[in-house]
């Protein structure tokens, strides 16, 4: 619900300023690769980061110049990748869970040209949320290991800052496989 309201608040807010360029036009793909900080999946004390939470995601631009020239539409993919860790001190031995966990999505992006070399946007996520688990230590939990998963909704917004006219540093935050997504950014 706070990811709705941030989303809202801030086309709202961006709709007050005026554009100097697009950063983004009909036409473009962008690669964004990032590593994630803050996990959407596990947290507490017993839960360590074995692969940290680490995202692809593919976007092509279908639609630029619109509400007032500012705003444009993208459609793409999400890829995400986790691992986990939880160990448990028991009678002088250990025992824990490995869990694996893959976020899988379609996703659409609503982007803004707020100024220029500065892509804004938000999006929202339909994937598919796939988790793996298995037993390891010195001593058995009597439990079984397995899979599971499930639809999966994220809302997001983001922004990348073109260095050039190809290469961009990115930052998302949202519920994907993290809450705040820091990487980098190709379009071609």
């Amino acid at each position: 619900m706070k990811i709705k309201i941030l989303f809202l608040a801030t086309v709202f807010a961006f709709g007050f300023f005026s554009a100097n360029a697009q950063a983004i036009q009909k036409g473009d793909k962008v690669l964004n690769l990032g590593i994630g900080l803050g996990s959407a999946l596990y947290s507490g004390s017993y839960y360590k980061s074995s692969v940290p939470p680490i995202s692809a995601s593919l976007e092509a631009v279908i639609k630029d110049g619109f509400w007032g020239g500012k705003f444009a539409l993208g459609l793409g993919g999400y890829l995400g990748y986790s691992s986990f860790k939880s160990t448990y001190d028991y009678g002088g031995g250990t025992y824990g869970w490995k869990y694996s966990n893959i976020i899988i999505g379609p996703r659409g992006y609503l982007h803004y040209s707020f100024m220029d070399k500065l892509d804004t946007y938000a999006g929202l996520m339909i994937g598919y949320w796939i988790a793996t688990n298995k037993e390891y230590g010195t001593i058995g939990s009597g439990y079984s290991a397995g899979s599971y998963g499930g639809l999966i909704t994220s809302e997001f917004i983001g922004a990348r800052y073109f260095f050039n006219d190809k290469f961009a540093g990115m930052a998302e935050i949202g519920a994907g496989i993290s809450y705040l997504n820091l990487g980098v950014a190709v379009k071609f």
